[in-house]
């Protein structure tokens, strides 16, 4: 087969001729002797739509889901010589915006087969001092919600799930935005769907605590007859009039997106399933979030690190990967805090072997069997 170029590209999502328009109509509009950037009708109709589309009573649309993880830590309290569990396999925020607060972020380990926090690895590391929880819905597979919900009504521990991966995932059936105390999301420019390459979002079908997040947001405002007032220390994690706007463009193609990421997966599964030397992921179906195609060099079988292997297969066939994710662990500024992997064997294994393959909506049939094939070739060359 001849070698040819298969990037591992920025942008996740798909952007088209409505997307324009609706950033075009805003600025036209701003452009105006009378045009602002405000008010925010945008604002109100996005959240609407965002919270029907992930099962949800309410959404509160921030500037990414670092800083809506940030404002659910905030809205349940977190402070100096609390506890939040939660996944090493996940990127950085998750447990960054914990720390940030004052907490002790305990890592508890992973399921080996859906790469997802276990909730009963969950229970061995809560103390008296555990507040939150907080579940990485990996690649777009949703984890053992029905495990979590046990865990809260037996110890009143909420969740907060990092549903960055997870827009339009399901979990029997149903939208996952509804579940645990919150989820918060992710648009920024690798996802499914993407504000102008920043955004998120927080989902709860807990009234209060949505107008706990939404009063953070935006500089503790409590807005009221009498006017306003500032009732807490906020901050303004808001998205633009622009980025409401193509959020709204962007919600109504997300699941054709996402069926046309599943339907490439399951290709590349397909061409794959042959190949012992790697782990494919499971769960890849009409559930499924569809945002990472993670496969895992199984270091079991081979002579060779999943490292070797990503270079190889960019280096001799120009197929690019990313690295989704070292263990939370291993980053500096958590190693500088004392961080390690005790008592998580399993994340730590598979954070090793993980590697994300090009898998895109407009990914051809052609660059799906190029890219089967020059994994294959780079094992073969490699001593597989």
């Amino acid at each position: 087969m001849q070698i040819r170029e298969v990037p591992f590209i920025a942008m996740g999502g798909v952007y088209e001729q409505d997307d324009v328009e609706a950033a075009q109509q805003v600025i036209a509009a701003v452009a105006n002797p009378e045009g602002t950037f405000f008010p925010l009708p945008e604002e109100n109709d996005f959240q609407r739509a965002f919270a029907e589309h992930e099962g949800a009573k309410k959404a509160i649309a921030v500037n990414s889901c670092g800083t809506a993880l940030d404002c659910c830590m905030m809205a349940l309290g977190i402070e100096p010589g609390d506890e939040a569990i939660t996944t090493p396999l996940t990127f950085v925020c998750t447990a960054g915006t914990a720390v940030a607060r004052g907490a002790r972020v305990v890592f508890a380990d992973i399921d080996p087969v859906t790469w997802c926090l276990d909730p009963a690895k969950v229970r061995e590391r809560i103390t008296e001092r555990t507040r939150a929880i907080i579940p990485v819905h990996f690649a777009g597979l949703a984890c053992d919600i029905d495990g979590f919900d046990r865990i809260t009504e037996e110890t009143g521990i909420p969740v907060i799930y990092d549903a960055a991966h997870a827009v339009s995932t399901k979990h029997n059936g149903q939208p996952i935005g509804g579940r645990g105390r919150a989820s918060c999301y992710s648009f920024q420019s690798n996802k499914n769907m993407t504000t102008l390459g920043e955004g998120g979002a927080v989902t709860t079908n807990d009234e209060a605590f949505a107008e706990q997040v939404r009063e953070l947001k935006t500089f503790g405002y409590v807005y009221g007859a009498a006017g306003v007032r500032v009732a807490s220390i906020g901050f303004n994690y808001r998205m633009t009039k622009p980025q409401y706007a193509v959020g709204l463009t962007q919600l109504a193609k997300v699941d054709r997106v996402i069926k046309d990421r599943q339907d490439r997966m399951a290709r590349l599964n397909e061409l794959l399933a042959d190949v012992e030397e790697i782990i494919l992921p499971v769960g890849l179906g009409p559930e499924h979030g569809a945002h990472l195609n993670v496969i895992r060099v199984d270091t079991d079988k081979v002579s060779f690190s999943a490292a070797e292997f990503a270079a190889r297969l960019k280096s001799e066939y120009r197929a690019g990967t990313a690295k989704h994710y070292p263990a939370v662990w291993t980053w500096e500024a958590f190693q500088k805090l004392g961080y390690n992997g005790d008592g998580c064997p399993i994340a730590a294994k598979v954070c090793d072997q993980v590697i994300s393959l090009p898998v895109f909506p407009r990914t051809t049939e052609e660059e799906l069997q190029y890219i089967a094939w020059a994994v294959k070739q780079t094992i073969g060359e490699l001593g597989g």
